[in-house]
């Protein structure tokens, strides 16, 4: 199975940040990226408001084109945490879905999947009603909930069913196993193994089980990575939150495409919180996979972000923002 899902080569990657948990288009940042404010000049803004911008929010979302040839594919990964923002910020970035052919959702959480219905409705706006493939793990349709410093336990908002995604036309494949998309373009895994010694998922987290009572679930199982490999470069790996810890998702991604080198990786690293005990070792085996550019965002936390600007500096780190596009 490990060698089924390679992705296949690709010209190039275009991933434009939907959503995301912070904004910044007044920083320097390096010539494969482009910020918010200059995307939305080359599209006709006319004059800088907040009417004109995106809506940063607890979440993330990514619209991602691969080039080969004359030949594009493009995949929605995640959806953000409500269908406003999702909605807001695919018009203000002028944005056509009806180009997308294949979504996945990364793992059971609401900030990723909470605007995905409205999604769905405007992939299929734009693509005469078709219906869209839309990839799932079974896991991810249990209720979740995360235990408070008190002790009690805080229920998350569930994410959509099967019937509501097939009532607004998606056509839901749900699986354990990894995928191949879009004309092999795209490589969406399986279950990720949990082999470093540090990384130990989400703790206080939990899951509702079929009687109904409430269980431990701090490696949330269910979380999958996408994947893209450019000619000439190497692996882009997109992690919406890594709970399997990124270290642990680029290794799996290395050892499922043949040892190919990790050029970018682009998500949510969730370095935040309870794992914040954990960035020293985090970064150090990070390093050690020498990625090209590390595009964090949405819940890695500031000091993860710190810390990787400290160890690594800006010619590597390149922190994901909401409207920020970046071409590899």
């Amino acid at each position: 199975m490990k060698n089924t899902i390679a992705p296949a080569l690709v010209d190039k990657i275009e991933i434009q940040v939907l959503v995301d948990n912070a904004t910044d288009s007044l920083s320097s940042i390096p010539a494969h990226a482009e910020s918010e404010f200059a995307y939305l000049d080359r599209h006709g803004m006319g004059e800088l408001s907040g009417d004109a911008l995106c809506c940063a929010c607890h979440g993330l979302s990514l619209l991602i084109t691969a080039t080969r040839g004359d030949r594009k594919h493009t995949v929605l990964f995640d959806s953000g945490p409500e269908e406003y923002a999702f909605e807001r910020n695919a018009n203000r970035l002028s944005l056509h879905l009806g180009i997308v052919e294949s979504i996945v959702l990364s793992h059971g959480h609401w900030d990723h999947a909470g605007g995905m219905l409205k999604a769905v409705e405007m992939v299929r706006a734009g693509n005469g009603l078709r219906p869209v493939p839309y990839y799932a793990h079974p896991g991810m349709f249990r209720s979740r909930a995360r235990r408070l410093p008190g002790g009690e336990l805080r229920p998350m908002k569930d994410v959509p069913s099967v019937d509501a995604l097939t009532a607004r036309g998606a056509q839901t494949i749900v699986t354990r196993e990894p995928q191949m998309l879009c004309d092999g373009m795209f490589a969406l895994s399986g279950e990720i193994p949990r082999v470093t010694p540090f990384e130990r998922g989400l703790p206080g987290h939990f899951q509702k089980a079929c009687d109904g009572s409430w269980a431990p679930d701090p490696l949330l199982i269910d979380e999958r990575f996408l994947m893209a490999h450019v000619e000439g470069k190497g692996l882009v790996v997109f992690t919406a939150c890594s709970h399997a810890g990124v270290v642990n998702v680029l290794k799996h991604a290395r050892e499922i495409a043949g040892g190919a080198p990790i050029h970018a990786v682009v998500g949510g690293f969730h370095l935040a919180g309870a794992n914040e005990k954990i960035i020293p070792e985090t970064i150090a085996a990070l390093l050690e996979l020498n990625p090209h550019t590390i595009a964090a965002g949405h819940c890695t936390g500031w000091r993860a972000i710190v810390a990787l600007a400290n160890a690594c500096g800006d010619g590597v780190l390149d922190p994901s923002v909401v409207g920020k596009r970046y071409v590899f």
